[in-house]
C-alpha cells in the first residue's frame, strides 16, 4: 500500500486532479467528454500556477540569498518550502496511509452528518500527513501520529463547513464549494477575532478600502501589477552595495521587477481556468444531491485554496508581506526562520481571512502581519521535530530536495507555521495523555456542535420546499 499510494502522490497535483475530477464527473453522470475537458482545464490551473510560483521562487531566490550574503542575516531554520515539506510528509509512514485514513474519516462523518464536506482535494492531504509524521518522529510512535492526523483532519471539516457560506458569499462562481484546507483553516479563528477588535477601534471605518477602491484612489499605483514591479525593484536594490552596483545592475534590477508584475498579473488569469474546469462538476454535484438525497442539499465539495489565490487583495497584501516578514525574521527576538523558499507559499495564508474582512486590504494586513509574526516563532518551535522527519526521508530516498544543510534545522512556513499544527503538536508531545484528552473533547464537542447545525439547516431547508410546493399548488 505504501508503494501504491506513493506512487499515485508521485504523480502531483496536476496529474492527480484531473484523474479525480473525470472519474468524479462520470460517476455523478456528467458525459465522459464534459468531465475530461473539466478535469484537464484543473491540471492546467495547476501546471500554470507552478509555473508562476517557481517564476516567483527563481527570480526571488537568488535575490533574496544575495541580500543574506550582504546583511549577514543567517537564521538557524533552514528554509525547505512547502515542495519539500510535502515530499517529507508523503514519504512517511504517516504519510503512506494517509489518503484511505482520511477518506475514511471524511465518509464516516458524512454518515453521522458531523460534516457536509467532501474533500476531494486529495493532495492537500501533506499536510494532515505532515502534523502525523512531525508527531511520529518526536514521539516515536505511529499511533501518536495518526491520532495527530486524524484530529487536524476533523477540525479542518468542521472549519470548512463554519466558512462555508461566507466563502461562497464572498468569493463569485463558488456554490457548493468550500476550503478544508488546514494551513488557511487554522487562520480563521483570529481572523474573526482580529477583525472583531478593528471594527471597535474609530476611525477604522475611514481605511475600508478594497483592491478595487485602490485602484479607484491611487490609479496605476494601486494596481497589484505596479506595485509587484515597484517590490521588485527595490528588492534589486537591496542586492547591490554601493550607488553605482546599482547603476551597473539596472538591467537586472529592472528585470526583477517585471518578473515580481508578471506573477501579479498572471495568478489570477491562471485560477480562471480552475473556476471553469470545477463549474461543471460543482453545479452536477447539487444537482444530483437535490435529486437522490433529500434535506442534503448543503453538501459542499471540499477543493483547494489554489482557486481563489488571485483576489487582488490577497496579491496585494502577500506582496506588501514579502519584505516586511524578511525584516521581522531579522529582528524578532527567539526567532531562527528566515523564509525564502517559502514566500510563495505566503498567498495561501488569506482565502479564508478575506471573507472576514471583506477584502479590506488595510484589515487584511494587519491581520497577515500577526499572523506571520505568530508563524515565524512557530516554525522555530517544530524545527526540531521536523529536521528528524526530513533526515529519515533523505537517509531513505536520498531525495536532493529534502537534504538539510549541516548545522541547520529545516522548517517551512506552510504547514509549520499554522496555528493548527502547532496546538496540535504541543497537546501530545508535552501534554501527552492530557493534552490528547483536550483535543478529543474539543474535538467531539465541534463534532457535536457542527451536527446540530447541519440538522438544523436541513430543517429549514425542508421547510422552504414544503412552503414553495403548498405556495405553487
Amino acid at each position: 500500500m505504501e508503494q501504491v499510494f506513493s506512487y499515485i502522490i508521485g504523480l502531483g497535483a496536476a496529474v492527480m486532479m484531473p484523474v479525480i475530477f473525470t472519474i468524479l464527473g462520470v460517476c455523478i453522470g456528467i458525459r465522459f467528454s464534459d468531465a475530461l475537458k473539466s478535469g484537464l482545464k484543473v491540471g492546467v490551473g495547476f501546471i500554470g500556477l507552478s509555473i508562476v510560483t517557481a517564476l516567483l521562487t527563481s527570480a526571488l531566490g537568488p535575490a533574496l540569498d544575495t541580500v543574506v550574503k550582504i546583511y549577514d542575516l543567517q537564521l538557524k531554520v533552514f528554509d525547505m518550502g512547502w515542495p519539500a515539506a510535502a515530499a517529507v510528509a508523503y514519504n512517511t509512514a504517516v504519510g503512506a496511509f494517509i489518503i484511505p485514513v482520511c477518506l475514511g474519516v471524511n465518509l464516516l462523518m458524512l454518515l453521522t452528518k458531523t460534516t457536509r464536506t467532501v474533500n476531494i482535494d486529495l493532495w492537500n492531504y501533506w499536510h494532515f500527513a505532515f502534523i502525523g509524521a512531525v508527531i511520529y518522529f518526536a514521539s516515536e510512535s505511529l499511533v501518536w501520529g495518526f491520532f495527530g492526523a486524524i484530529i487536524c483532519y476533523i477540525i479542518t471539516l468542521i472549519i470548512a463547513d463554519m466558512t462555508a457560506k461566507k466563502f461562497q458569499s464572498f468569493y463569485k462562481d463558488m456554490d457548493g464549494i468550500s476550503i478544508p484546507q488546514p494551513f488557511c483553516g487554522g487562520f480563521v479563528p483570529f481572523a474573526w477575532l482580529i477583525n472583531k477588535g478593528l471594527d471597535k477601534i474609530p476611525g477604522i471605518e475611514k481605511l475600508e478600502i478594497d483592491a478595487e477602491g485602490m485602484k479607484k484612489k491611487f490609479g496605476l499605483l494601486g494596481e497589484p501589477l505596479f506595485l509587484g514591479v515597484v517590490v521588485g525593484v527595490v528588492i534589486g536594490c537591496l542586492t547591490c552595495k554601493t550607488w553605482a552596483e546599482i547603476v551597473d545592475k539596472i538591467p537586472y534590477i529592472l528585470g526583477l521587477g517585471i518578473k515580481m508584475g508578471a506573477v501579479m498579473e498572471l495568478i489570477p488569469r491562471v485560477t480562471v481556468l480552475f473556476i471553469e474546469g470545477l463549474k461543471p462538476i460543482s453545479d452536477a454535484t447539487r444537482s444530483l444531491i437535490a435529486r437522490k438525497f433529500k434535506g442534503a442539499d448543503g453538501l459542499n465539495i471540499g477543493m483547494s485554496p489554489a482557486l481563489v489565490i488571485g483576489h487582488p487583495t490577497t496579491l496585494v497584501v502577500s506582496l506588501l508581506l514579502i519584505p516586511v516578514t524578511l525584516l521581522l525574521a531579522v529582528v524578532l527576538p527567539g526567532n531562527q526562520f528566515l523564509p525564502l523558499a517559502s514566500l510563495a507559499g505566503m498567498f495561501y495564508v488569506f482565502p479564508l481571512v478575506l471573507p472576514f474582512t471583506k477584502g479590506n486590504v488595510v484589515k487584511t494586513f494587519i491581520i497577515g502581519l500577526v499572523l506571520l509574526t505568530m508563524g515565524l516563532y512557530m516554525v522555530t518551535n517544530l524545527a526540531p521535530a521536523f529536521t528528524l522527519a526530513a533526515k529519515d526521508v533523505f537517509a531513505a530516498t536520498g531525495d536532493a530536495a529534502v537534504a538539510i544543510p549541516a548545522g541547520f534545522d529545516g522548517g517551512s512556513l506552510d504547514f509549520a507555521s499554522s496555528p493548527l499544527a502547532w496546538v496540535i503538536y504541543q497537546c501530545t508531545e508535552n501534554l501527552k495523555w492530557i493534552g490528547a484528552g483536550l483535543l478529543v473533547l474539543m474535538t467531539s464537542g465541534l463534532m457535536v456542535w457542527n451536527r446540530m447545525l447541519i440538522i438544523r439547516n436541513q430543517r429549514d431547508m425542508i421547510a422552504r420546499n414544503s412552503d414553495k410546493i403548498q405556495t405553487t399548488e
